[in-house]
Formats: structure tokens, sequence, C-alpha cells
């Protein structure tokens, strides 16, 4: 992976491409000025800078093949570490089709193990430069990246959560979710001395060292994970964290939402155990 990955940012065309994209950015921060531009999403990347989506996968073999086609067109240099979470619905042959290709790693549980264990063997693969965590639903659109990453990138700050209770959203949590996910964040808050509005979220992006060094005291191997990390991170001496606006497209159960009532007490139960 690391081969492939010197063998991209050294390649010609990459070089050209990178430099236009430079041009491009600068052109458009003329008029409306950089920390506008930084804002929305637009800034020029590192020289090399590579960003490491991990992606648990459990039975989504109805959305897997389009939020791989949209983290590669998010227009963000990307590595995508699928983590096959003991499939049983066709999920794992489907993921098939990409293992071998250039910036994508494959890995298998063989039985179902949790949210948290997927993200733990993924984070031990990582190799970019930002770690960003991504369902394998289309609840959350990677075109968000650059938000998430804008504030690690110009070194503002060590880790990023993206808010779904900041910015606007295309389908919102229903009340009962809504409700549970603000109450789960207030007690988190309480624990860790952060001020956020949305602890359950899934996107989280990282420095990889600060994911290199969480993850391997990472117990909880369900939704427990997100009570978790967060209070790990907050343990850090020094870190720096902050929240984003994201855009969100709630699922419906019907339309596979894998997270219940119980989910919500494990994760009480997370916060005060951590």
């Amino acid at each position: 992976m690391h081969e492939e990955r010197n063998n991209q940012t050294e390649s010609g065309g990459a070089r050209d491409a990178d430099h236009r994209e430079s041009e491009r950015c600068d052109r458009r921060q003329q008029p409306l000025g950089t920390e506008v531009c930084n804002h929305l999403g637009n800034y020029p990347l590192p020289d090399g800078f590579l960003a490491s989506v991990v992606m648990p996968v459990y039975n989504e073999s109805q959305t897997i093949t389009e939020i791989v086609e949209r983290v590669r067109n998010c227009g963000m240099p990307c590595e995508i570490i699928l983590v096959d979470d003991g499939s049983t619905d066709g999920s794992s042959q489907l993921i098939d089709q990409w293992s071998g290709q250039p910036c994508t790693v494959v890995l298998r549980h063989d039985t179902n193990r949790g949210k948290g264990a997927a993200l733990k063997t993924g984070f031990a693969h990582a190799s970019g430069d930002v770690v960003i965590i991504q369902d394998a639903d289309l609840e959350y659109d990677p075109a968000d990246y650059w938000k998430l990453a804008e504030p690690i990138v110009n070194k503002q700050v060590d880790v990023v959560y993206g808010s779904r209770f900041q910015g606007a959203t295309q389908r919102s949590l229903r009340f009962g979710h809504s409700f549970g996910n603000r109450l789960l964040t207030r007690l988190s808050n309480l624990r860790t001395g952060l001020h956020l509005t949305d602890m359950e979220t899934c996107y989280k992006a990282f420095r990889r060292e600060i994911a290199a060094q969480i993850a391997p005291t990472l117990q909880e191997t369900g939704f427990g994970i997100e009570p978790e990390i967060t209070n790990k991170i907050a343990r850090l001496p020094g870190v720096r964290v902050c929240e984003v606006p994201i855009s969100y497209a709630a699922r419906s159960r019907s339309q596979g939402k894998k997270i219940k009532w119980r989910d919500g007490l494990r994760a009480i139960w997370c916060i005060v155990r951590y």
C-alpha cells in the first residue's frame, strides 16, 4: 500500500493534476478570501496527501457499490479500507470486485463482530495522513470529506466531528433518534469536558497518529465504540477537537438502519465506564 501511494504521488500526471487543482483553488480564493474558501472545503491539499477511509460493512448489499463510488468521486485522494464484518446478504461477493485494486484494502471477519471491531481492524491498516470513518450506507455524503479534513490539514486541530445538528439535512433524524443522540452527547460532554453537539455521528476524522494511538486500546465491539472513542480522545494530552456541519440523509429501519434502543443503553454504560 505504501508503494502504491508513492507511485501515485511521484507520477508526473499526479503532479500536474495537483498543480492544476492548486491553480483553481487560488483563482477561487481571490474573490472570496481564504477563510471563506476553507469553510466551504475549497483549499489546496499538501503534496502527496492521502485520506484513509475506514468503512465497516455488514449486510449493505443495496448500498455498498454506490457508496464506494461516491468515495472515489469525492475529489480527495483516498485509500478505501473495506472491512466485511461477516456479511450474509451478498455484500461479501460485491466487495470481491475491489480486492487488489489500487488504493483499496479489503479485510474480512469470518463472523459478525460489530462496528467497533471492524473499525479497530481498519485503523490498523490505515496509511493516510487523515483517517475518516465512513458507514456503508448512504446517510453520510463523502463530499463532506473536504470540510472534515480542512481543520486538520491546516494544523488547527487533531480530531474533527461532523455534526448532523449544525448543518442543513436532506432527511432529518426521527424525533426518538434525535432526542437520544442529543441526550447521549450531553452525558458524554459531562464526562469528557468536550462541547460537542453530535457525539454519535459516524463522521469522525483524525490525524493518523491519533487513530494509531487509540486503536490498540479500543474494547467495544458494537455501537458503544462511539462514546469509547470520544472518551479516549478527550483524555489525550493536548488533543484539539472541533466540529463542522455536515449533510445527512437519515434512513428508516425498513431501509436497513441497524441501531436499536438497546444500543442507547449500552452507550450510556460506555459513557460511565470509560
